[in-house]
């Protein structure tokens, strides 16, 4: 069976351009995640390079399959000069590493929590999974493999977290899109909540 991360990075590429910067983080007993920053005008964008190595497995389920489960990688886009964004690079590898370090399946509508700033000064700390298909289109692989989905993550403060919680994802995006709000602002205070 093919390698799947080649396969990986040259769609990365082919949407995205030439990578300016790649960071590699191992954390202890798993396979090491790599994050390629790509930048296109005033846009930054970062993508994780590792996590598709293997198929997400049901934490409940009783022996991982090697081979089917649903594969994914992870994107951020932010606006360029506002803030320390490469700090990033850590977090990401460690929401990357999270299906192999805590058996959990990363997929549209979850949120994810790295416990910290997602780079310094962030009113950021979790970030929600969006709809995968937008930025980078999904990569098909040879039966019987998963494709590869590209998920964007949109950045989350601490209490639009809380709120999504309360409310689901789709109650949360439709608030954003109603008031404007620009989700790869860096710096952007939460939107208003009820």
């Amino acid at each position: 069976m093919a390698d799947v991360l080649p396969l990986v990075e040259a769609r990365l590429r082919t949407a995205l351009g030439e990578p300016d910067a790649r960071a590699a983080v191992t954390f202890l007993g798993t396979d090491r995640i790599e994050v390629l920053r790509f930048s296109e005008g005033d846009i930054v964008r970062y993508a994780t390079l590792g996590m598709s190595a293997h198929p997400m497995t049901d934490p409940t389920a009783v022996v991982a399959d090697p081979v089917k489960g649903p594969r994914a990688e992870l994107l951020l886009s932010v606006r360029a000069g506002i803030a320390d964004t490469d700090k990033v690079l850590r977090p990401l590898a460690v929401l990357a590493a999270s299906p192999q370090v805590e058996g959990v399946v990363v997929a549209p509508g979850a949120s994810l929590d790295v416990g910290e700033p997602l780079w310094p000064g962030a009113p950021f700390t979790s970030v929600l999974v969006a709809e995968p298909g937008g930025l980078v289109e999904d990569l098909e692989l040879d039966e019987p493999l998963d494709p590869v989905r590209f998920l964007p993550l949109l950045p989350m403060t601490p209490n639009e977290a809380a709120w999504k919680r309360v409310h689901g994802a789709q109650a949360l995006q439709e608030r954003w899109l109603s008031s404007g709000t620009d989700l790869r602002d860096p710096a952007r205070r939460s939107v208003a909540l009820d």
